[in-house]
């Protein structure tokens, strides 16, 4: 064998040992993992059948100016529960009119507050269309609305007091690595009092939520439909892990 032909075997050999490497990176990385959505059909999840289905294997609420919903609604995971984890999934928001409108969230450690009509309240991972709001932390249908802003690191007192310790990153930078229209990749972490959500690999809120009277220790999972302007929100290759 020529030198040459010997240094080409050598560093094919590399590349494809670097790969099975990268390979099992990336499976160790998903470990603990468990799906809880088939990608076929919504067994294991409960809302509203005129709002949500299941369309090239994503879970996707819709909503129309001819079938809208009068205030925001949720499709509710039915097999359990979550108090320390992470969650990882794909979404996209689509607006359905000129005026771009789409906003959507994935609720943790929440209460159902209205099962007649799919409404829950508690911790949201926030996301939208628009310019603002994907990644922050907001409490859905209880007092303390936005917890957390793109890019801030927040303390919440024993008396309830909110307070800006640090920042985890530049939300300018946090929005330009958001792909609208598209599919991008959320994650977050909960675990005791400390919360945290990425989008796309970039940190966006840091938590720790030392109000007792307020934050919630564990609670339903769910995906919200926003009233307003109809919009479409998909999400997909939904898995948790249970922290320990």
């Amino acid at each position: 064998m020529k030198h040459g032909a010997s240094v080409q075997v050598l560093v094919l050999a590399t590349l494809m040992g670097a790969c099975g490497l990268c390979g099992s990176v990336a499976q160790a990385a998903e470990d603990g993992f468990k799906p809880i959505f088939n990608g076929k059909d919504l067994t294991g999840w409960n809302g509203n059948p005129k709002l949500w289905s299941v369309r090239d294997g994503a879970i996707t609420g819709q909503t129309t100016a001819e079938n809208p919903t009068k205030g925001n609604t949720f499709i509710i995971w039915t097999n359990g529960t979550v108090s320390d984890f992470e969650l990882r999934c794909s979404f996209k928001l689509v607006p359905g009119d000129s005026q771009g409108f789409a906003n959507s969230g994935i609720q943790y450690r929440s209460k159902v507050l209205n099962p007649a009509n799919w409404v829950v309240g508690g911790y949201q991972g926030d996301m939208e269309a628009g310019p603002s709001y994907t990644g922050i932390l907001y409490e859905e249908a209880m007092t303390r609305g936005i917890m957390a802003q793109r890019g801030e690191k927040v303390v919440f007192s024993e008396e309830g007091k909110r307070e800006v310790t640090g920042s985890v990153g530049k939300a300018s930078e946090i929005e330009a690595a958001i792909k609208k229209g598209d599919w991008n990749e959320y994650v977050i972490i909960a675990k005791g009092n400390h919360l945290q959500h990425f989008v796309n690999g970039k940190q966006t809120i840091d938590v720790t939520d030392d109000c007792t009277s307020k934050r919630s220790k564990s609670g339903v999972l769910a995906l919200q439909l926003h009233a307003g302007s109809p919009m479409m929100a998909q999400f997909k290759d939904i898995r948790v892990k249970e922290l320990k």
